[in-house]
This record gives C-alpha cells, sequence and structure tokens, in this order.
C-alpha cells in the first residue's frame, strides 16, 4: 500500500506475541506471563525503573498486519511522532478481553518480534469510527496528520480485520482510541513510572 509522508498504512493490528507463530512460549513471572521473546529487554527495563513491573504487563505486540508499517509505525513511536494509536474493540472481544486500561504498560516490538520500547498507556476512550476526532488523528503521527487520512487508512485496516473476524465493517463500530507515552527504549529509561494507584 503506497505511503503518504511519513506513515504506516493502517494502525493497530496489535498482533500480540502469543498470536504469532513461534512466539508463543509464555514463562511465569511475578505472576504474569511475560513472553520470553521479549523477556531480557522487560528485565532490563525493570532494573533500570528500580522494579518489577510485571504485574501491570498488558501486552507485547507489533502494530499493522504487514512487516514495512509495522516496522515504519514502531519508528515513529520511537522518534515521539507517533502518540497514540487505535484498536478495533472487536479484535480484543474476539480474544476475551478487553482493551488496555490507564496505566498498562506494553512492549511494542518490529515485525520480527524484537523490542522497540516499552509504552504506558495514558487514556483510553471509545468511539464509534466515525467520531474519531481531528486531534486524535493528528497524534497518531501517521502520514499527512488529517483526519482524512485517518479514516482511509483505518477504514482499509480496519476491514481487513474484520473480514478476519467474519464481522460486517461500518461507520459505528467501536475504536479503542489509546493515548500514550514511552517509557523506556534500547537506550535506556525515558520516563520513571509511576508507582500503582492503591487498590481498595
Amino acid at each position: 500500500m503506497p505511503k503518504t509522508g511519513m506513515a504506516g498504512s493502517g494502525d493497530k493490528g496489535r498482533k500480540t506475541c502469543d498470536e504469532r507463530q513461534g512466539r508463543g512460549e509464555l514463562r511465569p513471572r511475578s505472576s504474569m506471563n511475560i513472553p520470553s521473546s521479549i523477556a531480557t529487554f522487560w528485565d532490563a527495563f525493570c532494573a533500570e525503573a528500580g522494579k518489577d513491573a510485571s504485574a501491570r504487563f498488558f501486552e507485547a505486540f507489533h502494530f499493522d498486519d504487514n512487516e514495512a508499517d509495522a516496522n515504519a509505525l514502531a519508528d515513529l513511536v520511537l522518534a515521539g511522532v507517533k502518540r497514540a494509536t487505535a484498536s478495533l474493540v472487536w479484535s480484543f472481544e474476539n480474544q476475551g478481553r478487553s482493551p488496555p486500561q490507564p496505566g498498562a504498560l506494553s512492549v511494542v516490538t518490529y515485525w520480527d518480534g524484537k523490542p522497540a520500547c516499552v509504552i504506558e498507556t495514558l487514556e483510553v476512550e471509545v468511539l464509534p469510527f466515525d467520531q474519531v476526532s481531528a486531534g486524535f488523528a493528528a497524534s497518531e503521527g501517521e502520514g499527512d496528520g488529517t483526519l482524512d487520512y485517518w479514516r482511509r487508512v483505518h477504514w482499509a485496516y480496519f476491514g481487513r480485520e474484520c473480514t478476519r473476524l467474519g464481522r460486517e465493517p461500518s461507520q459505528a463500530m467501536p475504536v479503542a482510541c489509546e493515548r500514550f507515552r514511552v517509557l523506556y527504549t534500547a537506550t535506556g529509561l525515558k520516563v520513571r513510572p509511576p508507582p500503582p494507584a492503591p487498590v481498595d
């Protein structure tokens, strides 16, 4: 698919390590499952953060459903251009889980599973596709940053995802609009993660 500007073409295939063939091995760590493919990277992050953050681990994933765009989008995150992502809620439901909540930690990977960074979810708002705002589209940092561009490439990606799920795409399909920040890359800690909120 042609690129525009700094674009990747869809956004989140949000394909997790355990969905990818050859990346299904999990190991228990602090009562959570950290995929073995990112364990060394995760351990380095926790060491620099000064604590085990495994209880906040949500997933390891790559963007989109093709190698070129998955890698380009990961690079946009590392460059500080991409600060948000959109996921089809139906995809989470098909996996029997909910979208990430604020405070969740995920590892963005390249297509081949190589870790790029640890991100912290700051905000998630579920909206119908046709109600996603221009401001959110700009924060995704793709293409020319316009809402028209966002709608075009996400309609194409979500359409492919709907085909995989046996659903019909529509203007009302629910989209999880997630804003995040980068906490850690291979060059070290970017932001010290705050302590988890107390549990009542």
